[in-house]
């Protein structure tokens, strides 16, 4: 398979000549070693007992193999990232070591490797990144530098084009397929990670189904903050023998650990504009295409919105909660690009809520709702509110949807098509 450039590599060209160590980080399949593997010039993939055994036997060879060498799924055997971290401390010239890992280990003995080991997140693959018709004429680090850029582009996707991206899931290796192949790499995909990853870490499960079902009603919570309490309920109703409270905590650590879960946190502005915030997190998996594969939904139930589902608190039809969470995907690889952070927004009373908001390295927002439909008056209330509390600090608002046209409204919010979103 051709590599398709993402947008990470621009940071490894940045970082990696400076830098003696970069971690990529991310769920299985995402496209790390693909990435780590253009620029190694050593590749040690420790998930093969052989390639650990010698390691752990002659760990020097890390000062004498030629660099950048590749440490690939370092959680295989922990030790690697103390070997990494003494080797650098050795010689802490740049461009020596990428490691990657699709899981965090639980062993406290683990140095964290701060000042020595630079870690970066790998997401699925995005809007930008997945050789979509339109080319991104909307960057979101110009959008943050707060001069009001032109928008302006067409689009070529359309409703039933986004539906189709967030079924074919940003995983390289899956989204090339289709039909039941598609399907079931998919339904694979999530089996391994309950029924192997989780006893990999160390966790038994003692009761499969209720965390399958958990999931799957996390999924139903896409772009929500559906409390875990009522998310427990639909995993399983009329079950008078709940799992403990400690069991459903498990399950999200281990998830989280796995970078299978990555809920978007609330924001907390580091100035006083804004109060009474609340910090709970808005929902997400990490592809919007497995919780569509967990609640069995298809591009026909998705835009007719006849798919059944956990019964959840939900403000309108599941497509909507997962085109939110395609953009979020999509947005937060763009900020990383960018040195910012992602977050929502949502008063403690629920009178406002924005989706997303992009917080700059020098504090300043973008500030994103997202839309299936057309903009009108009543999509804006809450960016305008927010740019009457924030002032300067609002570098811009705009409304990214499903539509074909990208424009600055008369209010000066701009509405962005997602496909002409990019970093």
């Amino acid at each position: 398979m051709e590599y398709r450039r993402r947008v990470l590599d621009d940071d490894l060209d940045e970082l990696l000549p400076q830098l003696p160590a970069i971690a990529i980080e991310g769920p299985k399949g995402v496209g790390k070693t693909a990435t780590a593997a253009q620029r190694a010039a050593t590749v040690l993939a420790l998930d093969d007992p052989a390639t650990r055994s010698l390691l752990d036997a002659d760990p020097g060879r890390l000062d004498r193999d030629p660099t950048p060498i590749l440490i690939d799924e370092w959680q295989r055997f922990p030790r690697s990232w103390d070997l990494v971290r003494r080797s650098v401390d050795r010689s802490p010239t740049g461009g020596r070591f990428l490691l990657t890992g699709s899981a965090t280990p639980s062993d406290a003995s683990t140095h964290s490797g701060a000042g020595r080991i630079v870690r970066l997140r790998m997401r699925p693959l995005s809007l930008a990144e997945r050789g979509l018709p339109d080319a991104a004429s909307v960057s979101v680090a110009e959008l943050l530098r707060g001069r009001g850029p032109a928008i302006e582009g067409t689009a070529a996707t359309d409703l039933v084009g986004y539906t189709d991206e967030i079924l074919a899931s940003g995983f390289p290796g899956i989204r090339g397929l289709s039909g039941r192949a598609q399907t079931m790499q998919l339904e694979g995909y999530v089996a391994r990670v309950l029924d192997t990853d989780f006893p990999e870490l160390g966790h038994v499960v003692r009761r499969p189904a209720t965390l399958r079902s958990w999931l799957t009603a996390y999924a139903a919570a896409t772009a929500s903050t559906t409390s875990y309490t009522t998310i427990l309920d639909a995993a399983t109703p009329g079950d008078s023998e709940k799992p403990a409270k400690s069991t459903t905590i498990a399950y999200r650590d281990v998830l989280t650990r796995l970078w299978l879960l990555d809920p978007v946190p609330g924001w907390l502005p580091g100035h006083s504009h804004l109060a009474r915030l609340t910090q709970a997190p808005k929902h997400h998996l990490a592809d919007p295409a497995l919780a569509a594969r967990l609640l069995g939904a298809t591009e026909s139930t998705l835009l007719h919105n006849t798919v059944t589902e956990q019964s959840l608190p939900r403000d309108g039809p599941l497509l909507g909660a997962l085109f939110e969470s395609l953009v979020t995907m999509s947005v937060r690889t763009y900020a990383q690009a960018a040195d910012a952070t992602v977050h929502h927004l949502r008063t403690q009373n629920g009178v406002h809520e924005v989706d997303l908001i992009v917080e700059g390295p020098d504090r300043r927002v973008v500030a994103i709702e997202v839309k299936l439909g057309t903009v009108e008056d009543r999509d804006v209330v809450h960016l305008r509110w927010l740019r009457r509390e924030l002032g300067d600090f609002l570098a811009d608002a705009i409304v990214v949807t499903a539509g074909p046209h990208a424009y600055r409204r008369r209010d000066g919010i701009a509405v962005v098509p997602a496909a002409l979103l990019g970093p």
